[in-house]
């Protein structure tokens, strides 16, 4: 597939990019900074500016193409770019740079017939991650049905963005699947980050006690560019265990007390539940800290 990936040089674009391109696609880096990956053409674009977004859309994807009769069609736009937390721009900048973009980027793919958008939405839409104060879920393990209605800029921009989403969707038709990712590891981070989880669980408390390996998430995305006729799904996306040590009673019991409990959970389960990811488009998680740190469980 012809895909045009915005965001690619960003923490998850930077691993997940590689894994489409071992997958024999051909990808437009569109993003500020360049990945500087072989094989993967870079494009800085402004994505808040809306015709670079088209323009851009409509260029060749490298020089090659210029020895064509026309220039191809993207088949997806995978779309990653965003300001990836709070505390980075001021929450104004952080709410108009997020939410403008993916506007401007489903607009584009509207007017010239993109048939799929894959975009990332955020764990951070459950209210949890970037809470004043402490912040419960409502029930676990936390499903796609869960309310929410988070108070932070950032989580705002990606609720905002997933009502963009849905409705451009309903105007055209075509497919459009929303990535809710849990906080993304890359491979060096077990080691350097992994052992204090281990120690203090309460440090996973904001992430629901979950994690997505960022090449676990590469496969995800690969996932939903095979699966068509979905129309509008938005999913979970993380691995099938927990980030720290402690049993699923151990959770339950220091910091979900009086937590609804919906159904018996494994002793090491995520509490982020990847169920309608697995059954929908057979996403699979491989990877687990614990193997990466030969920990027991």
């Amino acid at each position: 597939m012809r895909i045009f990936f915005t965001g690619g040089s960003g923490k998850a674009g930077r691993h997940v990019v590689p894994y489409l391109l071992e997958q024999g696609h051909r990808i437009t880096n569109a993003d500020r900074v360049p990945l500087g990956l072989d094989g993967v053409h870079d494009l800085r674009v402004e994505l808040t500016d809306a015709g670079q977004v088209v323009s851009a859309l409509k260029a060749p994807a490298g020089f090659d193409e210029l020895d064509l009769d026309a220039v191809p069609s993207y088949d997806a736009i995978v779309h990653f770019a965003a300001i990836p937390a709070i505390l980075i721009e001021p929450d104004s900048e952080t709410y108009r740079i997020n939410v403008l973009s993916t506007y401007n980027v489903f607009e584009a793919a509207m007017a010239l017939g993109i048939p799929k958008v894959i975009f990332a939405s955020s764990e951070t839409t459950y209210g949890v991650c970037f809470a004043q104060g402490e912040r419960k879920p409502d029930y676990v393990p936390v499903d796609e049905d869960h309310p929410t209605v988070p108070e932070d800029s950032y989580a705002m921009s990606k609720v905002a963005n997933e009502v963009t989403a849905r409705s451009f969707q309903a105007r055209s038709g075509i497919d459009v699947y929303g990535l809710r990712i849990n906080n993304v590891i890359e491979p060096h981070e077990y080691a350097a980050n992994f052992p204090a989880y281990v120690e203090d669980p309460s440090l996973r408390r904001r992430n629901i006690f979950a994690y997505i390996d960022a090449r676990d998430l590469g496969q995800m995305v690969q996932r939903c560019l095979e699966t068509d006729g979905l129309g509008y799904e938005v999913f979970n996306v993380a691995n099938a265990d927990t980030s720290v040590a402690a049993t699923t009673e151990e959770i339950l019991d220091r910091f979900y007390d009086g937590v609804e409990v919906r159904r018996e959970m494994g002793p090491h389960e995520t509490f982020y539940a990847i169920d309608k990811a697995h059954r929908l488009v057979g996403f699979d998680p491989v990877h687990t800290w614990r193997d990466e740190l030969d920990a027991p469980g």
